[in-house]
């Protein structure tokens, strides 16, 4: 090559050690680092801080107005740089959503190797970023870049919420019945697609899934049936349901054969494509696991997948469900599903 010619970009996730969620430190070290964090008296008004390590804090503005407010950035999961924006923010804004709340607006937060990505490349990441808050409703009021090592980019996102529709993660009751929005499987795709092994049918629904915005979030929120709900990210099923479970002081038991997973899954995890991020999820809250049934390894590396932009896991009353699962279907989420409950216990997952 002539050495006025312009070098070709690297890919995208070849800059990154863990793409996505997947690069989240692992939920038991994660744990250690912030004890003791939350040393400082807690003012009355805010209502969801780190404690039971939900989807964004909460702060009570007056008697109908709650801020919801969080951050979320990582670095490529895919090759092209506008569906990488475009998956980073809307798993940002996932967050607002999770807590009942409707989005106002977002930051950016962007650090880029700006020797090595072209300004057209990291345009479009922004671009792609800049699409998913039209989608939501929303502008990008501001933010901050830095020159980094790997290519980051995500958003703090805040929203509003009325004080009793806040859906805390450990308000779940005995006997809810556990529905889930998005099917399983986001690590397992990402694993094959940077090892060049996704076909572009499966990438085209990596991308369709991690890009569809948790909508029903804010409906779901004013169900009086809906007691509690989270979004399932980087710690996987189980990490995210074992949270569930340790806030509310009670067990749940997940159905296996009924949570939907992404059709190609299955098959690529039985062909080796796993992340490293699911090792390090089930080293960390396997032990907390019941099962009364078998589990290959490729079941543990399912439920320990981390997940990206991942689906909605709401705790509710039996009454409700159908009502829950309309919602989702109205929104778009034919895989939403029925996949288990919360039982009596001490904060354990059972896998029946």
């Amino acid at each position: 090559m002539n050495a006025s010619e312009p070098q070709a970009e690297p890919r995208l996730t070849s800059l990154s050690h863990g793409g996505g969620c997947g690069c989240k430190i692992a939920p038991g070290v994660l744990s250690g680092i912030l004890r003791g964090t939350a040393a400082l008296p807690i003012p009355e008004a805010l209502l969801v801080g780190i404690e039971t390590a939900d989807d964004a804090a909460v702060y009570q503005l007056n008697e109908h107005q709650a801020l919801v407010a969080t951050t979320d950035f990582f670095m490529p999961i895919v090759d092209d740089p506008q569906d990488f924006g475009r998956i980073a923010a809307t798993n940002a804004i996932s967050d607002v959503y999770a807590m009942g709340g409707t989005p106002i607006f977002a930051l950016a937060l962007v650090g880029m190797p700006i020797n090595v990505l072209s300004v057209a490349t990291i345009g479009k990441i922004l671009d792609g970023g800049s699409q998913a808050c039209r989608a939501a409703g929303i502008p990008i009021a501001g933010g901050h870049t830095i020159d980094s090592v790997e290519a980051i980019y995500g958003l703090v996102a805040l929203g509003l919420v009325d004080p009793a529709h806040v859906k805390k993660n450990a308000a779940a009751r005995e006997g809810d019945v556990l529905v889930f929005g998005k099917p399983l499987g986001v690590g397992i795709y990402s694993a094959a697609l940077k090892k060049g092994q996704l076909d572009q049918a499966g990438y085209a629904d990596m991308v369709a899934t991690t890009t569809r915005l948790n909508t029903p979030g804010p409906k779901l929120a004013k169900l009086p049936g809906v007691h509690a709900m989270t979004d399932v990210t980087g710690f996987g099923l189980g990490g995210h349901a074992l949270e569930m479970a340790r806030g509310a002081g009670l067990g749940i038991r997940l159905d296996w054969a009924k949570v939907p997973l992404l059709e190609r899954a299955r098959g690529l995890a039985e062909a080796g494509y796993i992340t490293g991020a699911s090792g390090r999820n089930w080293a960390s809250y396997g032990a907390e696991i019941d099962f009364n049934r078998a589990m290959s390894p490729v079941d543990q590396a399912l439920l320990s997948d981390p997940q990206t932009s991942g689906g909605l896991l709401v705790a509710c009353a039996p009454e409700a469900v159908a009502e829950v699962l309309a919602i989702f279907r109205a929104e778009g989420f034919g895989a939403a599903a029925v996949i288990g409950e919360v039982t009596g216990g001490a904060g354990r997952l059972a896998i029946a």
